[in-house]
């Protein structure tokens, strides 16, 4: 067994995402899959269109060798066209059946994987329920290619899409995620990471107004906006330290990073559940350093929970280096439980369209 260490105390077994795999237990393993997963409504309507398409598609193929057939040189153009066409045909196919097969190894390989691992597989879940951004916009939502660890606190590694319809226009949107489980629930805060963004803004599915963004001390603002639900100003200042923003800063800068009930969201693009060893060395080095921190969160209590009474007035407040009493309930008021929207780039983007026009029209009227 192959035994990769990331660092001391921490190192995982990545020989089956790298060693030969028997293309027998890869069709067994894509088998049984099969068999556990059951058919939806979408399967037989995909099968249906596509019983459907092949016969209607061969009218117009008729119908095109037909026409040339009648030209003068039909008798050599008609063999050219058709062997042209046939040779795309076994090209495309070759090109389909060789992705199918790399898919089914990726498949059977992260299911070896996490269970050396100690995690679990699920190469498809429907509409997970996950409270982070990403899981409730949308619709066909799908998560897929999951990994979650067996042992608590745990983390979750995958990808999540879903399709946003605009008329007769519809989007995918696909996001590599992080789920780590926190040991008490938080106030909903996002950092927004600077370097994935653009000059339209955010690239993030939802925005917030900017009455809730709070900025910190230091350089933490090169690479993160910070948004905090109004009122929970201190709480942020408490969670997020100056050890722990350095921590984040230095390890996930690359990420959007929600907090939201009791669970630290990050976000990627995609490529995160994959069959590179390098990329889960650096995902589980990341992973490591930030629950070596986010730990003291658990000291963090809500005093908006406790009747004025239930509390003497010479109680002390949370700080960085104090820890809040016992006494004080865990949870989160409802005022912090969810960031309010914003209205996205919707202004930026009109701003932009007017300063475009007036480009063009200024001129015209100058003259």
């Amino acid at each position: 067994m192959s035994i990769s260490s990331l660092r001391p105390g921490l190192a995982f077994d990545p020989t089956p995402l790298t060693e030969p795999v028997d293309a027998r237990r890869v069709h067994e393993h894509h088998q049984a899959h099969k068999a556990s997963r059951p058919r939806t409504a979408g399967d037989v309507i995909v099968w249906v269109v596509m019983a459907l398409l092949v016969p209607f598609g061969l009218i117009p193929v008729v119908m095109l060798f037909t026409d040339l057939a009648r030209l003068p040189a039909g008798p050599v153009i008609v063999p050219v066209v058709f062997g042209g066409m046939i040779a795309a045909t076994v090209l495309i196919i070759s090109r389909v059946r060789r992705q199918v097969r790399r898919d089914r190894e990726i498949r059977y390989r992260l299911d070896r994987f996490a269970a050396a691992n100690s995690m679990t597989y699920q190469s498809r879940v429907a509409n997970p329920s996950l409270p982070g951004m990403i899981f409730s916009i949308g619709g066909d939502r799908i998560t897929t290619d999951a990994l979650r660890t067996v042992t608590s606190p745990h983390v979750e590694y995958g990808h999540h899409q879903y399709v946003v319809r605009r008329g007769k226009r519809s989007t995918t949107f696909r996001w590599g995620y992080i789920a780590i489980e926190l040991g008490t629930a938080l106030p909903h805060i996002v950092l927004d990471a600077v370097a994935n963004n653009s000059i339209l803004g955010t690239n993030l599915p939802t925005s917030f107004g900017a009455q809730q963004r709070l900025s910190l001390e230091g350089d933490f603002d090169r690479y993160f906006e910070l948004y905090c639900p109004e009122g929970y100003e201190r709480d942020a200042l408490y969670l997020f330290s100056p050890d722990i923003m350095a921590r984040f800063a230095d390890t996930a800068a690359l990420f959007d990073v929600e907090i939201v009930d009791n669970t630290l969201f990050l976000y990627t693009g995609p490529g995160i559940s994959t069959v590179n060893p390098e990329m889960w060395a650096w995902l589980f080095g990341t992973v490591s350093a930030l629950q070596s921190k986010v730990d003291q969160w658990t000291r963090w209590r809500d005093e908006r929970l406790l009747e004025p009474s239930a509390v003497p007035a010479d109680t002390p407040v949370a700080t960085s280096v104090g820890t809040p009493p016992p006494s004080r309930p865990p949870g989160v008021a409802m005022k912090g439980r969810r960031l309010r929207r914003g209205r996205g780039n919707v202004w930026i983007i009109f701003g932009f369209l007017t300063l475009v026009a007036l480009g063009w029209f200024l001129p015209l009227l100058a003259v």
